[in-house]
């Protein structure tokens, strides 16, 4: 009988820690098709977004393959007469160290997951923090790496991008003010503008809609201010308000009407 009993309980020692690892493995894949099928086969996904979709796949996958194992761990030992719950206190208590020791990390950690849930701003974005504004160059679940137009890379650590300026989120308006002297008719003035905005129209770079004669805007020291506006693509304005620039002024010359400068006169007392 105690032959049995010992057989008994050998046999248990054996199976049920496979039986366990069964279970934890499919239980594993099961999730794990079920979270790739959510986050990945969404149809016409743009690149940027494939990226964040596999960044919080790639976490949430870890954190159920740990507690998984975890789990299981605690199940087999458990088989074999160990106290689970003294080491279920014993990790709550090492868990409490290590998030003391290591706090700032984990509020990255944190911080990187919410950027890439909440949509804040992705790889391509331009955007501002703390007066350096560049493109996201890389977005990880710890750091941020920001490149400005010179060249000039900024490492951020995710908790403190907490005030953030997205320049990509909403389409932008090139704005151009063009100064006439004060001898030109405003009426001629702007039947020319509109002649050179037919001629030019579709033919800025990355505009969006039409160009917009918004008419005299103010009158200056030294010449009377026109406005152009035209809608772009998200930070492609300053192509658009040079293109404008060049264009115009070249019409404008060639239609024998003065674009008007700043201007000093000094007077020599005698």
């Amino acid at each position: 009988m105690k032959i049995f009993n010992t057989i008994t309980i050998d046999v248990q020692h054996i199976i049920y820690p496979i039986i366990y690892i069964i279970i934890g493995f499919i239980t594993y894949k099961l999730l794990k098709k079920l979270v790739n099928n959510i986050l990945l086969k969404t149809p016409k996904m743009k690149k940027q977004h494939q990226q964040r979709a596999n960044t919080i796949r790639i976490v949430i996958l870890n954190v159920i393959k740990y507690a998984i194992v975890i789990l299981v761990l605690l199940a087999i030992l458990a088989t074999f007469g160990v106290n689970v719950k003294s080491i279920v206190a014993g990790l709550g208590i090492t868990t409490a160290v290590l998030g003391l020791a290591f706090q700032d990390l984990a509020k990255d950690l944190i911080a990187g997951i919410s950027i890439i849930t909440e949509d804040q701003f992705e790889v391509g974005d331009t955007i501002e923090y703390d007066g350096f504004m560049g493109e996201v160059i890389f977005l990880g679940l710890k750091t941020t790496r920001i490149k400005d137009y010179r060249g000039a890379v900024k490492i951020i650590a995710n908790h403190k991008l907490d005030t953030v300026i997205n320049y990509s989120l909403n389409n932008y308006l090139a704005i151009v003010d063009i100064g006439v002297s004060y001898d030109e008719d405003p009426e001629k003035v702007e039947a020319t503008l509109e002649e050179i905005r037919k001629e030019i129209n579709g033919k800025v770079p990355n505009a969006i809609g039409n160009i917009e004669i918004w008419g005299l805007d103010d009158f200056e020291d030294s010449n009377m201010r026109y406005r152009i506006v035209v809608e772009t693509k998200p930070m492609q304005h300053y192509g658009a308000q040079r293109f404008l620039r060049s264009e115009f002024k070249k019409g404008l010359d060639k239609r024998n009407i003065k674009v008007s400068y700043p201007e000093i006169e000094v007077h020599n007392g005698k």
